[in-house]
Formats: C-alpha cells, structure tokens, sequence
C-alpha cells in the first residue's frame, strides 16, 4: 500500500507498506560462476541432436577452453564491477549482497523497516514528510542510480504539483521495480541466456496507490475519480498485474 498526502500549506507525507523485489540479488553469484570453472564437452549431429563426443573432439574443445581462460576471467570481472556500479559499490555476485543493501537502506532516514526475506524480496516500510519546497521520488538509494521510480512529484509553476507513479504500471513485466532495476534486469537476462538458466520467479504486484489532498485536483486518470475525505480529496488506484497505466494527477496547491 502507497500512500501520498500533500496539503495546500505545503505539508506532504508519504508511506509504502509493502514488497520491493530487487531481481534475486542473491542468485548472482550462482549465475555469474555456473560453467565457468567446469569444462564439459558437446557435440551434435547433423540433425542439430545432441550426441557423445569423441576422445579427439573432447580433447579439441579441452584445449579451446584452457586458452580462452583468461578472457572468461576478464569477462567476469567487468560483469561484477558494472553490478556494482549499479548497486552503488555493493557487490551483488556476493550471496550477503542483499543483507547489505538491506542494511544499508536501514540507515535512510524514512526506511523504518526494511527486512530481507530471501530471493531478492525485501519487506518495507517507508515514512517520510516534510515541506513540498523541492521535487521528490521514492525510492532513492544512495549511490545506486535510478532509471526510473515507484513515484515522483514534480513542483511546476503556478503552485501546482504534477504526480507520476511509473513503478505502479506492469509495463510488460509484473515486477514493480522493472524501472528502477532495469539495467540489472537486462544484464541477468543476458548472463541467464548464456549459462542456460532461468529468470528468477517475480512477484506480482497487489495493492493500492492512494492520493489525499486539499488542493485542486486539475487532472488525474483514475477509474471513478476524486472523492470526498476529512482533508479533502483522495484519488487511489489499484495496483495489479493488470495495471497497465501508471497513475497520475495534476494538482493545484493555491
């Protein structure tokens, strides 16, 4: 559950109760070494079927691998330092990277609670307020680049706000990290498809993304519209897998 308040004084809180899947950060490592240290031969017939190898074969695709050695070395290596780059120096091929980030998320201010339940999947709960003098987007984690964000409130002039929650859209992908973690996402597809394993199972989203204010609401593209609260108006949005539209509003805050 994701929840914005933002008032015409410029007071503004937000909250997330909820999952954030991080793509299996503790699969990595598996994945960057499988096949790398064993030598197994393979061989096909003219049909494409996979047969036995001779000794001769066995031994020319031996020597093959010894020789391209170092280049798989070399390879790993800018694997891993680019993972870090996109985990902000954490290294993700080492199967305590998600403690860590875990740990170090706990240490923001507005993550209360941030707990690691295994398969990249971290329980959160996130509160933060304070004044609508600057733009904000959740989540940030320091050092780690974001592509793109759960929710972004952008100050436009005219005291108005305009709100986007991409992270809240499928987008093709049921993972509602697949911005923020895109780059992560196209290099374990990558590593995956060579080493011939599998994506790690994603959870769906389920939930609800809810809008309260005093303002006026100018603009928005949920279902049934704005509705009367105690502090104003609330707009909210279901959060599913078939949530194919990220939700937005625009709102005046005079």
């Amino acid at each position: 559950m994701s929840k914005l308040h933002v008032m015409k004084d410029g007071t503004f809180s937000y909250s997330y109760d909820g999952e954030i899947q991080m793509l299996a950060l503790s699969k990595l490592a598996e994945m960057g070494n499988k096949g790398e240290t064993t030598f197994e031969a393979e061989c096909w017939d003219d049909d494409f079927e996979e047969r036995e190898c001779t000794a001769e074969e066995i031994e020319e695709q031996k020597t093959a691998w010894d020789a391209s050695a170092e280049q798989r070395e070399a390879k790993s290596r800018r694997e891993v330092e680019q993972a870090k780059a996109l985990f902000g120096g954490i290294d993700p091929s080492n199967p305590e990277a998600a403690q860590e980030l875990a740990d170090h998320l706990s240490r923001q201010r507005g993550w209360d609670q941030v707990i690691y339940k295994g398969d990249g999947l971290f329980e959160v709960d996130f509160n933060i307020s304070g004044r609508m003098s600057h733009d904000f987007v959740f989540p940030v984690v320091e050092k780690m680049p974001v592509a793109n964000s759960f929710v972004t409130v952008v100050l436009r002039k005219d005291n108005q706000i305009r709100v986007d929650a991409p992270g809240f859209a499928n987008a093709g992908s049921g993972n509602p990290m697949h911005g923020m973690m895109g780059g992560m996402a196209g290099m374990m597809q990558m590593m995956m498809e060579e080493e011939g394993g599998e994506m790690p199972e994603v959870v769906l989203p389920d939930g609800t993304f809810t809008i309260i204010t005093d303002g006026r609401i100018l603009a928005n593209n949920t279902d049934e519209g704005p509705k009367t609260v105690a502090k104003g108006q609330s707009l909210s949005w279901d959060v599913t897998p078939r949530s194919e539209q990220a939700p937005t509003a625009l709102i005046a805050l005079d």
